[in-house]
Order: C-alpha cells, then sequence, then structure tokens
C-alpha cells in the first residue's frame, strides 16, 4: 500500500514528518533510483527507498514503541546531533537507550525543563505540527517590573515575523523591583518566540524553564534524568492529540472564526 515519502521514513524512525519532509526537499530520498520530490508515494512491499544512501528499513510491527520525559539542562541542544561539530551534548546523549529517539519539539540551548522523546513519529508530528495547537506551559523570569499593559499585550499577541502571535494566556507568580517571574501558556512554538518578545517588549528573559507539554506534567523529575512516560500519560497523550484534530482549526488557534468578507483587524 503506497504512503507518503514522509510518514513512511518517520515510521522507521528517521525523525518526525516535518523534519523528514526537509530531507526530501533537500533531495536526500531516492525511490527506484530517482530522487524523490515533496508529495511523492512509495509502497514499501514495492519500491526501494532509499535515504542518504541506506535502503530504508521499516520497523517491525512487534516493535516497542518508547516514550522518554527528560529535564533538559541548560548548555543542552534540543537536537540529535551536534550539526556545528563542535562537541555539544545534545539531549540524544542523555539518554543511554539503543534506537532512533528524536525530541518532540525544542528548547533552546540557555532554557531548561520538559522534552519528550520518542520513537513513534506518528504521535511526534501530531505533537509538533502547528495545526494541532497543543498547550505548553513555561515559567518564566525576565528584568524589571511588567506593566499590567505590556502583560495586556503579550496576551493579545505581539508582531513578530511580519504576523501577530497567537493569544497567549500569562499571570505573574513573583514580582519585584528588577524582575518578574511569569507563566505563560502558549500554543504556538516560533523559534525562541518567548525570548524574542520579551525583548521586543523591554524585558529580556533571564530563566526560562518549560513545565508542561499537553496533559504531561515536568513534575519532580530532577535536571539531567530521564524516566519512561507510564501508559496513562501516553494514553493521555494521544487522546489530546485526537481531540486536538477533532477541534476546529480556527478554536486551535485560540482565535475566532471570521465571517465572509470581515477584514482581518
Amino acid at each position: 500500500m503506497e504512503e507518503r515519502l514522509q510518514k513512511l521514513m518517520a515510521q522507521a524512525g528517521l525523525g518526525s514528518r516535518r523534519e523528514n519532509e526537509k530531507k526530501i526537499a533537500a533531495g536526500q530520498v531516492r525511490v527506484n533510483g530517482r530522487i524523490a520530490k515533496l508529495g511523492d508515494k512509495a509502497d514499501p512491499e514495492k519500491d526501494r527507498v532509499e535515504v542518504n544512501g541506506r535502503l530504508l528499513k521499516l520497523r517491525g510491527g512487534k516493535e516497542k514503541l518508547v516514550y522518554i520525559a527528560l529535564h533538559k539542562p541548560k548548555g543542552v541542544i534540543s537536537s540529535l546531533e551536534d550539526e556545528l561539530g563542535k562537541g555539544r551534548r545534545t539531549v540524544r546523549d542523555m539518554i543511554p537507550l539503543p534506537g532512533h529517539l528524536y525530541p518532540v519539539g525544542r528548547l533552546d540551548k540557555q532554557s531548561t525543563g520538559l522534552m519528550l522523546m520518542t520513537n513513534d513519529g506518528d504521535l511526534a508530528h501530531k505533537l509538533t505540527h502547528p495545526r494541532y495547537g497543543h498547550e505548553k506551559t513555561y515559567n518564566v523570569t525576565v528584568e524589571g517590573k511588567i506593566s499590567a499593559e505590556t502583560l495586556q499585550n503579550w496576551r493579545r499577541g505581539v508582531r513578530l515575523d511580519n504576523r501577530k502571535t497567537a493569544p497567549a494566556k500569562i499571570r505573574v507568580i513573583n514580582q519585584g523591583a528588577s524582575f518578574t517571574v511569569l507563566e505563560i501558556i502558549m500554543r504556538e512554538g516560533r523559534k525562541r518566540q518567548i525570548r524574542r518578545i520579551a525583548n521586543i517588549l523591554g524585558h529580556s528573559v533571564t530563566k526560562l524553564e518549560r513545565k508542561k507539554i499537553g496533559p504531561i506534567s515536568l513534575g519532580n523529575l530532577k535536571m539531567g534524568d530521564w524516566r519512561h512516560l507510564t501508559p496513562g500519560e501516553v494514553s493521555a497523550l494521544k487522546k489530546a492529540v485526537q481531540a486536538s484534530k477533532n477541534q476546529p482549526r480556527h478554536k486551535r488557534r485560540g482565535g475566532k472564526r471570521r465571517k465572509s468578507g470581515q477584514a482581518t483587524k
């Protein structure tokens, strides 16, 4: 049966669908000797699929799927390998298990907190793709005392990369004359989004920790440690994915559906 290449690659443990789409676009994938393009399909029973010259091998149906929660420390990069070749430690280095494991989403090098690692490419794709809009919760410390007006602007959305960010839930946890600690719950994940918005609003981030991804919490997991998700947690993740998939798209984005002909504000 034919399937899209990025899905077959994810099933083989080569990364999320979005990561595999990049490999296809970069010309790293061939089907029956021909360089593949985005949108191509293949039947693993009939076609020869190669990724960087290696034959694609689909995992057997009995191979155990692995789901890991990791407390990422500062200074560790959220990649499978150090692309710059500078000997930097990666999240994959922290989990001494065999086989393919790749991160669900990213945290920048200076940030800490919850990361999920898995060889379930289909679930990873649904947890990271913007269309599903899963909530992520962060504790963020910024310089200065943020005004109520600035917080309201952040909640409503800020212009970033020539488009407005989605609404976010933000509350003040603690505040002093020279700092503010915030809880931020958001459904977007643009590159370094929280740090960039804070800078735009005049308050640099001094500490950023992710506390929750969907229904999965960091809890008491110590920095640098990891654990397997419980069957109940895996089930909760899959239910959250299904619930998000069934929700109208404008609801997932947190916005209101515009009537035909209504201008965008």
